[in-house]
């Protein structure tokens, strides 16, 4: 399965800024048993064996050139928990009044999953399998961690990039279906009754990846 970065923002914002000088942070980066927006839901101990334990950068806005601070992340029972400080620069200062003032409140993990089979042994599980495995994330390695605007569930594509996560190049064939190509349509006056065979199993697979994903 190739790997994606995915996002995910927590719902309840859990994320405190010390009053003094020091630039000190803390917050939860990740809530366990909920049921996010993508219709996944970390397990505990997702994050259990990809945690690093040195120093993660704390970025804005998940670009990785406007890191602001550094952290530490500790998984606990039911989310995962983030202790960390502002870089002493104007990015880092900025970063701590947005926070404060409430313009920028949130965090936003960013991660890679661990837990997915490969294609072939996805498609052999029946759907109520295949939804749960798709659905609960049980395994995933520690990317970073980003503070975000207000509000903001999740930065955009990263949906587009889970679906393809999960279905790799697969997607590719049902989001642009290529034209056929003129050899391909004198095969397929010749040889009218294989192709439509071929095309309905197109379209058995096709509904079968869309239940799957919830792609409209």
């Amino acid at each position: 399965m190739t790997e994606a970065l995915e996002y995910r923002a927590v719902e309840t914002v859990e994320f405190r800024v010390g009053d003094g000088d020091d630039g000190t942070f803390e917050g939860f980066a990740c809530r366990y048993g909920r049921r996010d927006s993508y219709g996944t839901t970390f397990q505990p101990g997702v994050f259990h064996r990809g945690i690093d334990r040195r120093d993660y950068a704390l970025l804005f806005m998940h670009d990785p050139t406007r890191p602001v601070g550094t952290f530490r992340a500790e998984e606990r029972d039911d989310h995962l928990y983030i202790t960390g400080r502002y870089d002493d620069t104007a990015a880092g200062r900025d970063a701590r009044t947005m926070a404060r003032s409430g313009s920028a409140p949130e965090l936003s993990v960013g991660f890679v999953r661990t837990d997915l089979p490969d294609w072939d042994k996805l498609s052999q599980m029946s759907d109520e399998d295949r939804a749960d495995t798709v659905e609960n994330i049980r395994g995933a390695r520690l990317v970073e961690v980003s503070q975000i605007t207000a509000r903001m569930a999740a930065v955009p594509g990263s949906k587009l990039k889970t679906v393809r996560s999960v279905l790799g190049a697969l997607y590719e064939e049902i989001a642009a279906p290529a034209p056929p190509s003129l050899d391909e349509q004198a095969t397929a006056e010749q040889q009218g009754q294989t192709l439509n065979a071929q095309r309905l199993a197109q379209r058995r697979r096709r509904a079968a990846l869309l239940r799957l994903t919830g792609v409209s």
